[in-house]
């Protein structure tokens, strides 16, 4: 049927990406553009009459095969026929009417003449290559952060062995013109020796220069492995109120670089790290309490490009790290210290370090060995202590009582490895429901060698295939919010209408398809993006799709921060009529990719059962 062009374009406005488009440029699209009423009974003669065009849904439902890869079903906002004109192949075109409705028709030159417009033709490759359109995740500012730090080490760090004299290490700093030198014993770091300590504790106290380097060192340094990334350093400096942080072989322990105050001041595109400099300096949990409800005003304030959203998440994890750091460190000071080693382990979002504004608390103690009564009591006022603090300080208690106050989480090293064997002996879908949220784990403070243990121990039972298949398949039970015609579902019983709970219905089912592929290759990192970035080739998860993974993890944490920010919510509930238009077919296109990231997993951990 005939169209005015304005008919079209007041559609096209609100349809990506061409509603991207100049108005001129729009309004050339739109111009011999047709709208046909496409039903069962007539879709043979208007295909046929506009083969070789591009199609737009306006309304309806419509199963589609235009390319060579499977079926589609399609509903208003939708595309098809673009696969023909793009690979410039007759492909054929079949569509079974679900539904009739009305269909959008352009030329293919008017639609090859849009190709000059980068956004158009990133949405339509994606789209043909099932990735996300969301070149902001690519060019995110905050990216850098995330790197890992041997990414970005150039040169190997100055050292010395702890037994030359001062004289000579001055030289060595002196010769490579650097404003600290690592000490060493074994070629591992025992200490550290800075501009400022040659400057206090020599020149100012007229120390001998023949003396050994060790006897005005900083010993036992603050340190950071190379896996970490620049924003760990960066948090870590922030806190310990220091400027040259060293970097250590996780395997070896030896050093192999050094991160500075300079090389902060080169990477920093903003001043991301003031709240947790500001809960650093709490010497009480008064002012700890005070610094730590400035965070909602913070974030709200300062979190307004996509890519402060990024790393909104590992803001708020390291300020919930130094808040337990702290809440111990004050309790030990009127207590006295612990009895034996322990580790305060963190789980969930606050290990993988994509806290919100509504995450609660998730914590446990793994002590070195079974506690007496005495120590037992010890430890217990402890937790209790703690995730009271947190609680006040604004990380709300956990419904499900996962908190070092409960006595069933404060377990011995052999009892935490038992358990781990009943997670694995006993895989049914209740209980993968309780001990999931166990497998995203952290040492936050204490014995870190303690944790690393128990890590070490749980990796070849956590791979064992029968446990794995039953993440799978658990995973698996959760659907995407879609339609068999690509339709949101929305939340029932709220409010707003139009919801759709990104965290429980997408973001945690990423996160449990990361996790099962890391499980199997024993990784024991707890983050999400830093398991991605770790598997290694022949994972059973392609390059490709965990970049894709990738990119859609970060654009719906995007979303779900700007919701919780814009309106000053703590839930995940983001309502699609609050989104642009290339968002909705970014959000249908992450969902999309889920659902078959979900069905890969299972075939691959479980044989294709379900």
């Amino acid at each position: 049927m005939d169209v005015l062009p304005q008919q079209v374009m007041d559609f096209l406005k609100t349809s990506a990406p061409f509603d991207k488009l100049a108005e001129q440029d729009m309004a050339t699209f739109a111009q011999g553009a047709s709208l046909v009423y496409l039903t069962e009974n007539n879709k043979d003669e208007i295909l046929a009459q506009n083969r070789g065009r591009l199609f737009l849904i306006q309304n309806g439902q419509y199963s589609v095969k235009d390319s060579p890869h499977s079926e589609r079903h399609l509903s208003e906002g939708d595309y098809f026929g673009y696969h023909q004109i793009l690979d410039e192949t007759d492909y054929p075109l079949t569509v079974k009417v679900d539904k009739p409705g009305l269909v959008f028709c352009f030329s293919a030159s008017a639609f090859k003449h849009t190709m000059a417009y980068a956004g158009v033709t990133d949405f339509f490759h994606g789209s043909r290559e099932n990735a996300l359109q969301n070149q902001a995740v690519s060019d995110s500012n905050s990216m850098w952060l995330y790197k890992p730090l041997n990414e970005l080490i150039e040169v190997a760090p100055v050292q010395a062995a702890q037994t030359v004299s001062i004289h000579q290490a001055a030289k060595i700093m002196a010769e490579h013109k650097v404003s600290s030198l690592l000490i060493t014993a074994d070629d591992k770091l025992v200490g550290i020796v800075t501009d400022r300590d040659l400057r206090n504790r020599v020149v100012a106290e007229g120390a001998d220069i023949a003396a050994a380097v060790a006897t005005i060192m900083t010993p036992k340094p603050a340190k950071i492995y190379q896996h970490r990334t620049l924003f760990d350093a960066m948090s870590l400096m922030s806190e310990r109120n220091i400027h040259h942080l060293p970097v250590i072989h996780r395997q070896t322990q030896q050093p192999v670089g050094m991160v500075t105050a300079t090389d902060i001041v080169r990477y920093q595109k903003g001043n991301v790290l003031f709240i947790i400099g500001e809960l650093s300096k709490a010497d009480n949990l008064y002012e700890l309490t005070r610094s730590s409800w400035q965070m909602p005003h913070y974030f709200a304030t300062h979190a307004k490009r996509p890519g402060d959203f990024d790393i909104a998440g590992k803001v708020l994890s390291q300020a919930t790290d130094i808040m337990t750091r702290k809440l111990i460190g004050f309790y030990q000071r009127e207590n006295g210290p612990a009895p034996f080693p322990y580790s305060w382990v963190v789980y969930g979002s606050q290990a993988r370090e994509d806290q919100t504004m509504g995450s609660d608390q998730d914590n446990s103690l793994l002590l070195a060995r079974t506690p007496n009564a005495e120590e037992s009591a010890y430890f217990a006022a402890m937790a209790s202590y703690v995730c009271s603090g947190l609680g006040k300080c604004g990380i709300k208690l956990c419904d499900g009582n996962i908190m070092a106050s409960n006595p069933a989480l404060r377990l011995s090293l052999t009892e935490a490895k038992e358990e781990a064997q009943k997670w694995v002996n006993s895989p049914t879908a209740s209980a993968m429901m309780h001990f999931n949220i166990f497998l995203d784990a952290r040492c936050a403070d204490g014995d870190s060698e303690l944790f690393r243990r128990l890590q070490q121990a749980r990796v070849p039972l956590l791979q064992q295939k029968m446990f794995l298949a039953a993440l799978a398949r658990h995973n698996n039970d959760i659907p995407v919010p879609l339609s068999m015609f690509q339709k949101f579902v929305y939340e029932k019983g709220y409010e707003q209408s139009d919801t759709i709970d990104l965290k429980v219905k997408a973001i945690a089912i990423i996160n449990n398809l990361v996790r099962i592929y890391a499980l199997a290759n024993g990784l024991t990192m707890p983050a999400t993006l830093a398991r991605l970035a770790a598997l290694p080739a022949g994972s059973g998860l392609s390059t490709k799709d965990g970049q894709n993974l990738r990119d859609i993890w970060l654009f719906l944490n995007r979303l779900r921060w700007r919701h919780q920010l814009t309106n000053s919510v703590t839930d995940n509930r983001v309502a699609v009529s609050a989104l642009s238009s290339i968002e909705r077919h970014q959000l249908k296109a992450a969902f999309k990719a889920i659902e078959r990231a979900q069905q890969a997993a299972v075939m691959n951990f479980s044989g294709g059962v379900s």
